[in-house]
């Protein structure tokens, strides 16, 4: 189950769109995005301080791959560490999923 909840918010007359008889061009509706940060490890190794899990690969060009398990990294689908400010906010203990090359 995702973590992400996401709500749109339409504010305005008419939901934001102003009529062309108005003196002015139509303009589309204004949307505000609200997230929720909620922990997306319920109840899978909580005993840990961080879940990080390793998995050996015969064919990787790098050595090592780390990979977003938290879905709040800027480089999704790799990880960028954004679950440590994700983990302080909600108590979580999600980590990344290291590839290692053989």
């Amino acid at each position: 189950m995702a973590s992400l909840s996401i709500c749109n918010v339409y504010t305005g007359v008419s939901y934001g769109i102003r009529p062309a008889s108005s003196g002015g061009a139509a303009t589309k509706p204004r949307r505000m995005v609200a997230v929720r940060a909620e922990a997306i490890n319920p109840d899978i190794r909580k005993t840990e301080d961080k879940v990080v899990d390793s998995v050996v690969v015969t064919e990787l060009a790098k050595p090592l791959t780390a990979y977003c398990r938290c879905w709040r990294s800027g480089t999704f689908p790799l990880c960028d560490g954004s679950h440590v400010k994700h983990n302080k906010a909600t108590g979580d203990n999600v980590g990344p999923l290291l590839l290692k090359n053989k």
